[in-house]
């Protein structure tokens, strides 16, 4: 059996990834979708390490905006396919890169306890705007508060160096400039352009079903955990 590790960004929960995992799962795949919210990035970092680990193969590690942050120290993945995330290099930060569009900081609303939230009706047109109306209500009713700094965390590791990666370009993305998309998807292995918006896991899940079974046809799993298979980089 096969096995995949869906990882959120800020704000999202793991049930933002339930079509895509059930999709997987009844393929075939054995798929862990950690909950992140841990307070920092070495902290959710740690808990989709622990996912990884204790899974009985290398897992394909899918991680979404800064779910691309958490993966890039994750160590032991077959394949890092970063979904309109953030591929960070030495120093580097999310926020650091850029972070939020224009756009998605119009959203946060500051909460007195110093945590954050989206102001729904500019969430929806932000992070869901590509979406059917149903869906994008549904994602948009699953947000929670987010606590801060994680945005600021900066990865001790950077698994893309050692383990083949692929890419995929959001080119209607609100939430993070396809640009600078583009500028991190150099770093990878390989390159996906998608005509969606910030969240095909809602409004296009078959293309993330696609392309993982894709990764798992086509790529071996490593014989050790330690970083993976070494890429060109």
């Amino acid at each position: 059996m096969a096995a995949v590790v869906l990882v959120h960004g800020l704000y999202h929960r793991p049930e933002h990834f339930g079509v895509v995992a059930e999709r997987l799962r009844t393929a075939g795949s054995e798929v862990v979708v950690p909950e992140l919210h841990r307070g920092s990035l070495p902290a959710d970092t740690a808990a989709v390490q622990a996912a990884v680990d204790a899974l009985w193969e290398p897992p394909i590690v899918l991680g979404h905006s800064y779910g691309g942050s958490v993966i890039t120290g994750v160590r032991g993945a077959r394949h890092l396919v970063y979904l309109a995330a953030f591929v960070l290099d030495v120093g580097e930060s999310a926020a650091v890169l850029g972070g939020a569009s224009p756009q998605l900081q119009d959203a946060i609303i500051p909460e007195p306890d110093g945590s954050t939230s989206l102001h729904p009706d500019r969430a929806v047109d932000t992070l869901y705007g590509d979406c059917p109306e149903y869906l994008a209500a549904w994602a948009v009713g699953l947000l929670r508060a987010q606590a801060p700094g994680c945005g600021r965390g900066v990865p001790q590791r950077h698994s893309w160096k050692h383990a083949p990666s692929t890419y995929v370009v959001c080119e209607q993305d609100r939430a993070i400039d396809p640009d600078l998309q583009r500028m991190m998807a150099s770093r990878c292995t390989d390159v996906r352009k998608w005509q969606t918006g910030h969240s095909p896991f809602v409004g296009r899940p078959e293309l993330i079903v696609e392309l993982v079974q894709e990764l798992l046809a086509t790529t071996n799993a490593p014989r050790g955990r330690d970083e993976g298979v070494t890429s060109p980089h």
